[in-house]
């Protein structure tokens, strides 16, 4: 038999501020630590900013017209939220010091945040925006105070939690894929028409048969190319559109306090903290779902340092104009379906969207693909991060004690939000900020659940909490499972 190929942990190796590295060096190289030649690099990292570009531009898209800004000033938004989701994907890929996860981990503008972002910043114009951003500012100062604490969570994500998140994030993701297929404005005319639906269908068999008749390289940038051919057929079908181009400046910098000093209310606070704890359990989720794909699982450590990435990079944003960045679970979806694991790819990635929030007019090229061209791509992506959710959950002993009515009661209440969008229309806005995302209702669901069935009254050892075969260790239960 040969032998299993023995990795060196970069991450684990590195000497702590305290002491020696976690453990010594190995043969060679994590995957997530290796670097790949420029021309994989570009591409690799171009296809994670064509998968995540949509869900940076679509929070200031709506923002900024609920507050009554401009056409102009909205597209300024998007602009600097490129550019702050770059830098803010850079904290978590590369790091310094306790911050940063160091996994292949994207982070852009938060969808969580939006409808409270409105509702602060309705009728305000220039002054909503300002008291959007200095919300934002003390909530994620008050997250980065409180990630060592957070990340204690992880103790309560064995299999059974995780593998139940992560299908939810992959279906709860699903919707939006749809949603782009069909044209992605609802009150558009051409919303669901057959021509959208249909370009949406070619893209999906596009990407599927290049996934099936490429090999080595080309076969993982297959989604990238997907796109490109998807938008070439478009052309002469109608639905690319090429004003942004027509209307882009060439260079534009996000000024800092573009729209003036940030104001501070407490009512505003309090609800943009509540989102910021929402970004917080999300971005616990998914780095435990990446850190299985990639074959590192996540610890306490590297959580700590991913959330502090998260909510440092959500305190600078608003200086240069923009809004509060989490994990972009699609881009997981990109990481599982390529088994491109190097961080330094996604890093790259953050490069090229720094560089789209510093040139307009290149930003507006990666803009070229539409929408039901990006839906098709969107529903392969999406339905690998269930799978990958699937996977898991086939490793976290469902058939011990009461382990499958956890999975299937979390499921269940995480799919409310998706299955019957105003299921919870009569509670108080404040709540629809959790309720409102399936995947934080079924995350706290299932830890609910895993406590009071695994651990309240102590069962034996072998029916633990989905343990597998590795103890207590959540840790330990995930590398098991992922072997």
């Amino acid at each position: 038999m040969a032998a299993t190929p023995r990795f060196r942990d970069d991450a684990s190796a590195t000497p702590h501020p305290d002491g020696a590295p976690e453990t010594a060096p190995s043969d060679r190289k994590h995957p997530v630590d290796e670097t790949l030649s420029p021309l994989k690099m570009f591409t690799s990292g171009l296809q994670h900013v064509a998968a995540m570009y949509a869900g940076v531009v679509a929070p200031p898209m709506i923002v900024g017209p609920a507050v009554g800004l401009t056409p102009k000033e909205t597209a300024f938004l998007m602009g600097a939220s490129l550019f702050t989701a770059g830098i803010a994907t850079l904290l978590q890929t590369l790091g310094f010091w306790r911050i940063g996860a160091r996994l292949p981990f994207v982070n852009g503008v938060s969808f969580a945040g939006v409808t409270p972002m409105v509702a602060i910043g309705k009728d305000r114009g220039h002054d909503g925006i300002a008291v959007i951003f200095g919300a934002i500012i003390v909530a994620s100062l008050l997250g980065f105070v409180l990630a060592p604490y957070f990340c204690k969570l992880v103790r309560f994500f064995p299999p059974v939690v995780t593998g139940t998140v992560i299908t939810l994030i992959g279906v709860s993701l699903l919707p939006v894929a749809f949603n782009w297929s069909q044209g992605g404005n609802a009150t558009a005319h051409d919303y669901g028409s057959t021509t959208n639906i249909t370009m949406a269908a070619v893209t999906l068999v596009i990407v599927l048969a290049l996934r099936k008749l490429l090999r080595g390289f080309l076969q993982q940038i297959a989604i990238l190319l997907g796109l490109i051919i998807g938008t070439l057929i478009a052309i002469p079908v109608g639905i690319t559109d090429f004003g942004a181009i027509k209307n882009a400046d060439a260079i534009g910098f996000p000024t800092p306090f573009h729209f003036g000093a940030p104001q501070f209310e407490i009512a505003a606070i309090v609800s943009t903290s509540i989102v910021m704890l929402v970004c917080m359990t999300e971005s616990t989720a998914d780095m435990l779902a990446l850190g299985k794909i990639v074959d590192r699982p996540a610890d306490e450590r590297t959580i700590e340092g991913g959330l502090r990435a998260d909510t440092l990079g959500s305190a600078i944003s608003p200086l240069f104009n923009g809004f509060m960045c989490s994990a972009f679970a699609q881009n997981i979806g990109l990481v599982a379906m390529t088994k491109v694991r190097s961080r330094f790819v996604v890093a790259a990635g953050g490069g090229i969207l720094i560089l789209l929030g510093l040139v307009p007019v290149a930003a507006s090229v990666i803009a070229l693909v539409p929408l039901p061209v990006l839906g098709g791509a969107g529903i392969v992506l999406f339905g690998s991060v269930a799978a990958s959710g699937i996977q898991t959950l086939a490793g976290a002993a469902l058939e011990k004690g009461e382990n499958a009515l956890i999975v299937a009661a979390a499921v269940g209440v995480g799919l409310i939000p998706i299955a019957a969008p105003d299921f919870y229309h009569a509670f108080p806005k404040d709540l629809l900020v959790v309720l409102d995302s399936g995947i934080s209702t079924g995350c706290v669901v299932a830890i609910v659940l895993n406590l009071a069935f695994n651990h309240l009254g102590r069962k034996p050892e072998s029916e633990e909490a989905g343990t597998a075969p590795g103890g207590h260790d959540p840790v330990k239960a995930m590398e098991v499972a992922a072997h």
